[in-house]
């Protein structure tokens, strides 16, 4: 995809702006040396001007030819022009228009570009706040009701349920590690669509991204799961009994795991697995604490919240367990397999593979 412009009026210069076929190996070292190349009255300054275009789109390659600025331009110069200004919004309102034209008339193509690229674009919502609307519509994602990465937020939008009143994602690991994941189980069953999310920088781009069109995002791993009209009277009611029912056993697992889980409670949103973590709204989830603390990141601790399917077989054998000597083991194992349930791994894992050695002796 190309751009060939003439800029007149206040600020005048000329662009040519390209998007290549292939990303370079190293698109993600936002460090590296990455631009347009600049010109001033046709003569050669440099070969990479990063003031011409917002980190985001650093994929993107082309000449910027200026009438407005001095031959002696510098680097520092470059970041405090108000030209520069003026010249890097409009190459960025050019190149996002290329790429809403690809998305609307050569969806082949931009699904090419995309999966070079996508990554990358996503990092504007939290840097370009004034174009933020516009690169949500050019995203898209994989769904627990799709085999592709093809899902737009106006996409889903239009497939929501009656009465559904959030758009539902979850960010995990890897796409596989997505899909099988525990906290999908009771949107499966309800036939709710949730996107599914696995790029690294995913989680802290939605930051920046709370609702779409006016719909709020939800991530079915953080906060109580809530289905509102989605849910019927029978299963809050069953909810409700299963929390009361059942909170001897809760105060006695929130105990046994006090080190490692924040909470323990029952939950509705598992239908086959005995238990999964989530954490509070606001909080940083796992999967974005080990990829901080795999990246050398200062991680402040956040521990997670146990939810237990009070249903399952296993969470009744628990249960009649509740005054054995080997209550606490289990509790051990329980939260250890919902941690690797979402791609983590026990603190302790030889401490875990003896206590599971020990269940099954």
């Amino acid at each position: 995809a190309t751009t060939h412009n003439r800029v007149e009026g206040a600020t005048e210069y000329t662009q040519l702006l390209f998007i290549p076929s292939k990303a370079p190996m190293d698109m993600f070292n936002r460090d590296k040396a990455a631009g347009v190349k600049l010109y001033v009255k046709r003569v050669f300054i440099m070969d990479d001007a990063q003031a011409l275009l917002p980190t985001y789109l650093r994929f993107v390659k082309g000449v910027v030819d200026s009438s407005d600025l001095p031959l002696n331009v510098s680097r520092e110069l470059l970041q405090e022009s108000r030209a520069v200004k003026a010249i890097r919004e409009g190459n960025t309102r050019r190149v996002l228009s290329m790429i809403e034209d690809l998305a609307a008339n050569e969806p082949d193509k931009f699904t090419i570009f995309y999966a070079e690229f996508g990554a990358v674009l996503k990092e504007g919502l939290g840097e370009d706040f004034a174009n933020r609307e516009r690169l949500a519509k050019l995203l898209r994602f994989a769904s627990s009701t799709t085999d592709t990465t093809s899902v737009s937020f106006a996409d889903y939008k239009a497939r929501m349920k009656e009465g559904q009143d959030a758009i539902y994602y979850i960010t995990a690991d890897t796409l596989a590690a997505a899909k099988s994941s525990p906290q999908l189980e009771i949107f499966r069953k309800k036939g709710i669509e949730v996107l599914l999310m696995a790029d690294r920088v995913d989680e802290w781009a939605l930051n920046y991204l709370h609702e779409f069109d006016g719909t709020p995002l939800q991530s079915v791993a953080k906060g109580a799961v809530d289905l509102g009209k989605l849910q019927d009277e029978d299963e809050k009611k069953a909810a409700e009994e299963a929390q009361t029912q059942f909170k001897p056993i809760l105060d006695k697992l929130k105990e046994a795991l006090k080190d490692k889980a924040a909470d323990v409670r029952a939950t509705s949103r598992l239908v086959d697995s005995p238990a999964c973590l989530v954490v509070q709204d606001g909080d940083m989830s796992t999967q974005l604490a080990r990829m901080l603390k795999q990246a050398g990141q200062p991680v402040p601790e956040v521990k997670p919240i146990l939810e237990v399917n009070a249903q399952h077989p296993l969470v009744k054998k628990l249960e009649a367990s509740a005054e054995s000597a080997s209550f606490d083991d289990l509790a051990h194992i329980l939260f250890d397999q919902a941690l690797l349930a979402e791609g983590g791994l026990p603190a302790d894992p030889a401490a875990y593979v003896k206590r599971v050695n020990a269940l099954l002796a």
